[in-house]
């Protein structure tokens, strides 16, 4: 999405900050976002944006100001986040007319912590060159799903994150004490992102932010990037020990070279990962009643990349395959945890009504957080059955079920059996 260009001094202002010797750069909203030191550390450069010199805070909604509002004028209805993610794609104007010899435009990032997550998530949906957006504990306003903040206890409600400051648009006003009226929600936030990068990161350990809710958006929005057949290009993080806001954490160094290394240096190939914290684990089911298409070439429903493969398939009573089989991957593991994912297909000549999946854990394996299906155990036999809106499988069509559990990796999960309810 573009703005017209804001005046001359954007062009003298850039000339400075893009004073470096790399290809590639991470914009930085407000000093606040993953750490820089290793996005430094990863070969990117930091391009740091003052987000107040495009939108300020601290003003009414009739009288905003900032470089944004001296074009659009003060009693624009655009709030702060859109006036932010201009800023960023002003930034990203000058690099895709310079030479590509400094810079490259398809070479950018965005990031930004807590007010400046949300500015930096805005920026990643609406301008489509921006090839790996990472907000980290974007709140209320960021992330989480509209619909699911006012059940989420202790976070900011919807009238507070309004009326904080003018971060969203006026209309969104006569929607804070409803937001089940809105035609949209932040999952398709998410999927505006998609198939580009997209790592969240979010801190459970503060009940303000809302991570239930982020959890939710990020697991709705997974589900266009695997309609679009890049399953493996989102990334979700809230698995994190410490709770003090906006710190560098160490459990996302990795991740954050690894998003760093395959959608801006175009040297990777590591699949997305979800690391939900058990504290803060949204149930998409209760939120959804839709299937996800295949919208790529070649995809099947359900789809995704990336991680290693392994486990058992079988199938019901009978012969196996003869309704169903389970086949069982695992996305990610890490030291003491791992992400596993189920591929449900359904073999038969008819339509499947509805799926048990059945699997045995290994001893020292408990599930954590489970999404797109219903389980019953953690540990040892685990039973999973379809939501309501998963189901339903044409014959040939498949579905998953993803999980994260606390043990170790090195032996998948076994006697997986597939049948009907």
């Amino acid at each position: 999405m573009r703005f017209p260009r804001y005046r001359a001094w954007t062009w003298a202002w850039a000339a400075a900050v893009f004073a470096v010797a790399v290809s590639l750069a991470v914009v930085v909203l407000g000093g606040l976002g993953a750490d820089t030191s290793t996005i430094k550390g990863a070969g990117a450069a930091v391009i740091s944006l003052d987000p107040y010199a495009l939108g300020k805070e601290g003003t009414s909604r009739s009288n905003k100001q900032g470089a944004f509002h001296s074009l659009y004028g003060s009693s624009s209805s655009t709030g702060l986040l859109m006036a932010w993610s201009g800023g960023v794609s002003r930034v990203i104007d000058v690099i895709e007319q310079s030479d590509g010899s400094v810079l490259r435009a398809d070479a950018t990032g965005v990031t930004g912590c807590s007010r400046f997550g949300k500015g930096a998530f805005v920026a990643g949906a609406f301008d489509q060159r921006i090839a790996l957006t990472m907000p980290v504990e974007s709140g209320s306003a960021g992330t989480g799903v509209f619909r699911g903040i006012p059940g989420e206890s202790g976070a900011q409600p919807l009238s507070s994150a309004y009326s904080e400051q003018p971060w969203l648009g006026d209309a969104f006003g006569s929607f804070t004490g409803s937001p089940a009226t809105l035609p949209v929600d932040t999952h398709e936030i998410v999927g505006l992102v998609a198939p580009r990068g997209l790592l969240v990161m979010e801190n459970p350990h503060v009940d303000w932010l809302g991570a239930r809710s982020g959890s939710v958006a990020a697991l709705g929005g997974a589900e266009v990037y695997k309609a679009l057949g890049a399953g493996g290009d989102i990334s979700y993080w809230s698995d994190v020990q410490d709770g003090t806001h906006c710190a560098a954490r160490p459990e996302w160094r990795t991740p954050l070279q690894q998003n760093i290394q395959k959608f801006l240096l175009k040297s990777g190939s590591s699949s997305g990962v979800f690391r939900i914290s058990p504290a803060k684990s949204g149930d998409l089911s209760a939120w959804r009643d839709w299937q996800t298409p295949s919208l790529a070439d070649g995809g099947t429903s359900g789809g995704g990349t990336g991680g290693d493969t392994g486990g058992d398939t079988g199938g019901g009573p009978g012969t196996p395959g003869d309704y169903c089989t389970a086949t069982y991957r695992t996305v990610d593991s890490w030291s003491g945890g791992f992400q596993g994912e189920v591929t449900v297909r359904n073999d038969g000549s008819g339509a499947l009504d509805g799926w048990t999946v059945g699997m045995t854990l290994a001893s020292g394996q408990s599930i954590s957080s489970l999404w797109n299906g219903r389980n019953t155990g953690t540990g040892g036999a685990v039973t999973v059955r379809n939501t309501d809106w998963n189901g339903s499988l044409a014959p040939g069509s498949t579905t998953t079920f993803g999980f994260t559990a606390t043990g170790s990796s090195s032996t998948v999960p076994t006697t997986l059996t597939c049948d009907r309810p």
